[in-house]
């Protein structure tokens, strides 16, 4: 009686999480759509008298050559999507940062795969920068069963990047950890035809709410905490699986354009698979749920530190990390600290997270695990995941309470400031964290641009003399 009171309540858990996250992806998608024709609409109606005060205005600069040269000068900043997310060019002109990329005169929003493996998505971000053919590599590609080439980038949005021009790397989630595997990659000369790629060519990496050590949620939406890549029969992620399959099977053009995935190197079409192809993919026989090679599993504790048991943090790059969480102390208890200030997205996980217990039966994911060290979270990771990296091996680290704490920052050290927000505060929905919004942007980017230097910053002329 006990076990089927507790399957009852697990279906219909995840009954509502379904529902929740559904409605949530439709509000996106809906909102996204709504702007694009409200854009196109506009666009119709107020072009021609547009183009009747543009015929008779004198042509004239847009910009002095001083201020161009200026902007050409600075080193972009790279903001990277997490899971689920998109980058310039997706959902019509719905901004995945909130619009964050507008402060700044050089920055790019890349749109890699939401749901592939971080490796993959480090390939598809180097050759984004430099151009060319996406490779993912011929011994990655033929274990994880996928085509070796993807995408081709006619023009890279950096291609003088090198060690003379290096960039600043902003991740979200996920995106931190991108980034952390890119630059591994770099320093271990990891692609083909660039044998001069160096660690030197990431001048900074700024993570907010990274994905660094794993997180506690990727089992409550499914994943076996016994090995941390396989599925459970009945779960979220099993839905999101059905799905996605699905959408890529059918590749309808105008959907894919809008919205994608990432698993384009998979050939999952219906053109190429047929209906055989999608019953395989359906079966767990084939695709990037039956060879692991997608997001989720590098999430969980025990991917996570595989990964980062090859991964360093190196002596003349700059690290600062954003934890973020939505949780406080009670009487020893930890407990959501909010109601209406965590999203509807995420204050299920927030509570359940906060009480998270690793399956006795289980062995734990690595030596000294203890489960109030993970209680404290942001409704999507944990807390203890974000601040920097710590296993297997714990990197130099420093906290701070304020921006004024790290001045000048020191390479090769994380500083990290922890923030009370929940995953999503400061992307997609810039009015829900207001005038903290702007503060923290803008903290990102004057660190970017006035504060690390690798080489001594130039001298100024009125500073000559002094």
């Amino acid at each position: 009686m006990m076990r089927l009171w507790m399957l009852g309540l697990q279906l219909s858990e995840l009954c509502v999480s379904s529902v929740v996250h559904l409605l949530y992806g439709f509000y996106i998608f809906s909102s996204a759509v709504a702007g694009d024709l409200s854009q196109a609409l506009y666009d119709c109606l107020f072009f021609s008298s547009k183009h009747n005060v543009e015929t008779q205005e004198v042509p004239r600069a847009t910009s002095s050559p001083s201020s161009s040269t200026n902007v050409d000068g600075l080193p972009p900043i790279v903001l990277l999507h997490g899971i689920f997310g998109f980058g310039k060019g997706k959902l019509g002109g719905l901004s995945y940062f909130a619009g964050a990329e507008k402060k700044d005169e050089r920055v790019l929003v890349p749109d890699l795969g939401s749901l592939t493996s971080i490796y993959d998505r480090a390939c598809e971000l180097f050759y984004y920068l430099k151009g060319g053919q996406v490779d993912y590599g011929e011994e990655h590609s033929k274990a994880c069963g996928h085509s070796q080439f993807g995408r081709i980038y006619e023009q890279g949005h950096y291609p003088e990047w090198d060690e003379d021009h290096p960039i600043h790397f902003v991740g979200h989630s996920a995106g931190a950890q991108v980034v952390r595997v890119l630059q591994q990659m770099l320093a271990d000369k990891a692609f083909k035809g660039y044998e001069n790629t160096s660690e030197n060519w990431v001048l900074s990496i700024t993570s907010l709410s990274g994905a660094f050590n794993g997180t506690t949620r990727t089992y409550l939406d499914g994943m076996q905490p016994e090995d941390g890549r396989s599925m459970k029969p009945i779960c979220l992620l099993q839905l999101c699986r059905l799905g996605v399959i699905i959408y890529d099977w059918f590749d309808i053009p105008l959907l894919k354009r809008y919205y994608n995935f990432g698993f384009d190197h998979f050939n999952m079409s219906w053109k190429k698979t047929g209906i055989w192809g999608l019953v395989d993919c359906l079966m767990g026989n084939a695709g990037p749920f039956a060879s692991g090679d997608w997001i989720l599993p590098d999430l969980t504790i025990q991917g996570s530190i595989q990964l980062n048991s090859h991964l360093c943090t190196f002596p003349d790059t700059y690290y600062f990390s954003y934890a973020t969480k939505r949780t406080r102390k009670i009487m020893g208890v930890t407990i959501p600290s909010s109601i209406l200030g965590i999203h509807p997205l995420l204050f299920m996980r927030v509570l359940q997270m906060s009480q998270w217990r690793h399956p006795p039966d289980v062995s734990p994911p690595y030596k000294g695990y203890r489960d109030e060290d993970w209680r404290d979270n942001d409704g999507a990771l944990n807390t203890i995941s974000m601040s920097h990296p710590r296993f297997p091996v714990e990197h130099p680290s420093r906290f701070v309470l304020s921006d004024s704490e790290c001045q000048p920052l020191q390479p090769g050290i994380w500083y990290y400031k922890i923030v009370e927000a929940d995953h999503v505060f400061f992307i997609i929905n810039r009015e829900r964290a207001g005038v903290q919004f702007d503060l923290m942007y803008d903290s990102i980017f004057e660190r970017c641009r006035k504060h690390v230097f690798r080489k001594n910053p130039p001298t100024l002329p009125d500073q000559a003399h002094q």
